[in-house]
């Protein structure tokens, strides 16, 4: 017999809520209490359980039974609960009585007032039997009334909330009874919590947190968000949006932001905040997309990458030029025949690419532009004085000797980095072997920067080079891409017949603000490179067969990522 009962608990625990989303009139709650010889699960055992189950409000079941601990009840247990050591002599043992105490619990949310003291005779005992634990979840109605009547009651015990609520039922400490009064409680601390929006069970399990925010009166924000991926925007009294977000689960993020969210700008954000506005979404790629476009078009306050965005830059090599050099500049220029690379992160970070390639490569230092009539300088500049650059203001090299200079930078830039990488390895290895390490670490810095610049570049073109890429994941749905930009996607077998382009393609260099859509399209590509299915692309999609070499752990791999991690 109990092994039948222990198959149907362990069926039962590999059940799980599958959607936490459930609402609360479909959830099964099991109100339970235990007494006991004592307050340690290890030490001392069950001497009484009591448990109703209710669903939709109604009890559709009831568990009660003593048990015979196997050993003497304290006077002062017998004293607090009226059981005797007659009483449970008689009584089965706990052996015979949990299985079938498992089997009544089964999938269903386990309540109790300060229920992780009961929860933890039950996981011990289970545990001392040789069964799994208990996998439930489970509301504590201490919790609950701390959050939602703390400024009502003089304190948050069982009795105190059962004559503040007027329950039928009296805790007498005894298991039964004390399981119905928690019951009874716990419906009407749902009556209360359904005026803060808290519908569903995800909304219940995360409402001992949620309660205790400053700004919890806005939380009835949240019973209007849908659980749906999509983007949502906080707004101040005068309609201007002070955030956007983007979220698999609209309903769950925005919550998250009263809860378990202690970025030290939620706070401001949300005693500014007057509403909140939603978007849904196909899947997480519009999303991301659409949270791009968004945060460029109303430039939030809140949103951290405007501030990254106005440090962007790029590294351009001026291959319009005679003698072409490298610099970091704020915007590129369509038609000036240069290379750019970016945009990155930071002027600190353009920097570091610059002193990679000029490292090795000695390109030419100076400001000056020099045309075909410059007249040369007397002697060497600086730089070329201490061997790291050339110097042809001075006539100290050709054009076309230099022109093989900028054309390794620039195949280093926009191909194939690792000639230059290896180059940078072996000046690594020497300042190593001379126990040069500051040097060593600041060459592995600059090489690490390339690596990932130019890998991400790679990333980038490719998608932007493919011209119009029509793909369907193996699951359904897709996605409709041109020159980068999405266009759009659609979850079913086809997209919508005759689809017209939102906007136009983007084209290399891209701008600022080009640059963040396409890094998301190109990371979902990638992420999803195993299951997805090109139909069409105009031009291929692929990138350079041979890869960068990489400078970091691979715990610390910040090279597959669609943006640098300082840029995120």
């Amino acid at each position: 017999m109990i092994d039948e009962h222990l198959f149907a608990y362990r069926a039962a625990m590999q059940r799980s809520f599958d959607d936490l989303g459930t609402p609360l009139s479909d959830v099964t709650f099991v109100v339970l209490d235990l007494e006991t010889t004592g307050g340690s699960p290890s030490a001392n055992a069950i001497t009484e359980i009591g448990a109703l189950k209710f669903r939709g409000g109604e009890c559709v079941g009831t568990f009660q039974t003593l048990v015979n601990p196997g050993v003497r009840l304290p006077r002062e247990i017998v004293y607090l609960t009226g059981i005797t050591e007659a009483m449970v002599g008689p009584a089965p043992i706990i052996e015979a009585v949990l299985p079938t105490f498992v089997e009544f619990i089964g999938d269903s949310v386990i309540v109790g007032h300060n229920v992780r003291f009961d929860l933890g005779f039950l996981r011990e005992n289970l545990k001392r039997m040789g069964y799994r634990p208990l996998a439930n979840r489970f509301v504590d109605t201490c919790s609950l009334a701390r959050r939602l009547v703390r400024d009502e009651v003089p304190n948050c015990k069982l009795g105190t909330l059962a004559r503040h609520f007027r329950t039928s039922a009296d805790p007498c400490h005894r298991a039964f009874d004390d399981a119905a009064a928690t019951a009874e409680v716990l419906h009407s601390l749902l009556e209360r919590a359904t005026g803060l929006g808290v519908l569903a069970l995800d909304d219940l399990l995360a409402l001992p947190t949620t309660a205790a925010h400053p700004q919890v009166a806005k939380l009835r924000w949240v019973a209007g968000l849908p659980r749906k991926p999509g983007v949502y925007l906080f707004k101040d009294g005068a309609g201007r949006v002070l955030y956007v977000g983007k979220a698999s689960d609209l309903r769950r993020r925005v919550r998250s932001y009263f809860s378990s969210d202690d970025r030290r700008k939620i706070g401001p954000l949300l005693r500014e905040a007057q509403s909140i506005d939603h978007i849904v979404c196909v899947n997480d790629l519009e999303a991301s997309v659409l949270e791009v476009r968004l945060i460029h078009e109303h430039i939030p306050r809140f949103n951290r990458q405007v501030k990254v965005w106005k440090k962007y830059r790029y590294v351009k090599l001026s291959l319009g030029e005679r003698f072409p050099r490298l610099s970091v500049v704020r915007t590129t220029r369509s038609g000036d025949g240069a290379l750019y690379v970016g945009p990155l992160a930071s002027t600190a970070m353009a920097k570091l690419v610059t002193d990679a390639i000029e490292t090795v490569v000695p390109l030419r230092r100076c400001m000056a532009r020099l045309g075909a009539a410059t007249p040369l300088r007397e002697g060497s500049c600086a730089s070329a004085q201490l061997g790291a650059s050339t110097c042809p203001c001075a006539g100290e090299i050709d054009e076309p000797d230099y022109r093989v200079l900028a054309l390794r930078a620039a195949h280093a830039l926009h191909h194939d980095p690792n000639e230059v990488l290896d180059l940078l390895r072996l000046r690594m290895a020497r300042m190593a072997d001379r126990q040069r390490f500051e040097e060593a670490a600041e060459v592995r810095e600059r090489a690490a920067t390339l690596a990932r610049i130019t890998a991400r570049s790679a990333r980038i073109e490719a998608v932007v080079l493919a011209g119009r890429l029509e793909v369907e994941l193996v699951t359904g749905g897709g996605a409709i891409i041109d020159s980068g930009r999405l266009v759009t996607t659609w979850a079913g077998a086809e997209p919508a017949p005759g689809l017209p382009f939102e906007r136009a393609a983007f084209q290399l260099p891209l701008a600022a603000d080009e640059v963040d859509e396409v890094a998301c399209v190109a990371a979902w590509l990638e992420a999803r490179a195993g299951s997805i299915r090109i139909r069409h692309t105009d031009q291929g999609l692929a990138h350079p067969a041979r890869r960068p070499q990489r400078y970091e752990p691979a715990v610390a791999d910040r090279s597959r990522g669609p943006v640098d991690a300082s840029a995120a």
